[in-house]
């Protein structure tokens, strides 16, 4: 066995903010599938994870934070107490049921296979996604692949990942973005910038209905406007990183 493949550490982690009964479902179906899931507690207070407890959800490690910080934030809070404990590389996925907890083992053994990898869901979407979702996307999308010269991943904004812990932990920790709706953005194109491949797989997604306890916190002016901001701060150092993009771009197409 390769030795870089033997010394792959991975855990499952999942950051929640206000995910309603929700969140306990998506921990039981994720302890089914894998042993290592940890679950961030942000700042909640619908008291979801106290029903966790209630429901007798096992094999979960609840770590929690006082006050909402934002998906990135949690998820940098699980990065470094994971890396504490040995753990090489994490799934992030969502707590409301939107991702395929089916797939898990998928990406895994892909990110096993390719440790110096990440590995990115592409949503695919069916006829209960909401249109304003599935268009509002493209724009970001398209300008992520040009941050990446089409290097990185084919979906900006879907959070259904494996990352490397430690590279993902220092481009975190280089600067106060990257904490909410912009976090997978920020840290999907830099990650490429650092020069990680990117793999891309096709994965379900669901938009559960309000009666089925669906829930988001997108909030469409507010979340749109911290994206473009994102961009912008990302175009303007996109330069410094065209040698680099450069040549992963020229590598992809001779493969």
């Amino acid at each position: 066995m390769d030795h870089t493949m033997s010394a792959v550490k991975q855990l499952v982690l999942i950051p929640s903010y206000n995910s309603g009964h929700r969140l306990a479902e998506t921990l039981r179906e994720t302890c089914s599938i894998w042993r290592d899931v940890w679950v961030v507690i942000d700042g909640s207070t619908d008291g979801s994870d106290l029903e966790l407890e209630s429901k007798g959800v096992e094999g979960v490690r609840i770590l929690r934070l006082a006050q909402n910080s934002g998906k990135g934030a949690a998820v940098l809070h699980g990065l470094r107490l994971a890396s504490e404990e040995g753990f090489t590389h994490a799934l992030v996925m969502d707590a409301d049921g939107q991702h395929p907890v089916e797939m898990i083992p998928v990406f895994m053994e892909v990110s096993r296979k390719n440790p110096d990898s990440f590995v990115c869901g592409v949503p695919q979407f069916g006829p209960d996604a909401p249109a304003a979702r599935v268009k509002g996307r493209r724009v970001g999308n398209f300008f992520s692949r040009l941050e990446t010269l089409w290097c990185g991943a084919r979906d900006s904004l879907f959070g259904f990942r494996v990352y490397p812990v430690a590279p993902s932990i220092r481009i975190l920790a280089m600067g106060g973005s990257g904490r909410r709706f912009d976090f997978e953005t920020v840290l999907g194109v830099r990650l490429t910038w650092a020069g990680l491949d990117c793999i891309n797989i096709p994965a379900r997604v669901t938009y559960p209905p309000a009666s089925e306890g669906g829930v988001t916190h997108f909030r469409y002016l507010r979340d749109n406007l911290l994206l473009l901001r994102a961009h912008i701060r990302l175009l303007l150092e996109w330069p410094l990183h065209l040698p680099r993009l450069i040549r992963m771009w020229c590598g992809a197409v001779k493969r």
